[in-house]
């Protein structure tokens, strides 16, 4: 179903990144990597990607702030491309700093490849 899908996972730490990579392989998807939001944002410069996995806490240019450049500063159809959150933060209390920072849909901690399978679901109106 997501054969061919180009993902671009966002993530500071090894651990996280491996296992969305297995996740992205279970999937039949393609990925890149990236460690933090400036090597993503240079990443989308060169790379169409279909979606984004994007962890909030990184350094250099967190998910907050690497998910509005490429909403405000990016053109089209970087801009709009689906952007999901992943955080191990409380969903509930930081809801309003998602939407804001304009991500597409949010993605708490622990995740699996169902979990992910439902949001890519979701996200890419496979539904």
């Amino acid at each position: 179903m997501f054969k061919g899908l180009e993902i671009l996972i966002v993530d500071d730490i090894f651990v996280n990144r491996m296992l969305l990579i297995e996740i992205a392989e279970n999937l039949e998807a393609n990925y890149s990597e990236a460690r933090n939001g400036k090597e993503a944002i240079e990443w989308l410069k060169i790379k169409k990607f279909d979606v984004v996995f994007m962890d909030i806490e990184m350094p250099v240019m967190n998910g907050f702030e690497t998910t509005r450049f490429i909403r405000k500063q990016m053109q089209k159809p970087i801009c709009d491309m689906p952007i999901l959150a992943i955080t191990a933060h409380n969903t509930t209390e930081l809801n309003k700093n998602f939407v804001e920072s304009g991500f597409t849909l949010i993605l708490s901690k622990p995740y699996t490849l169902e979990k992910i399978e439902r949001a890519l679901m979701k996200i890419l109106n496979k539904e």
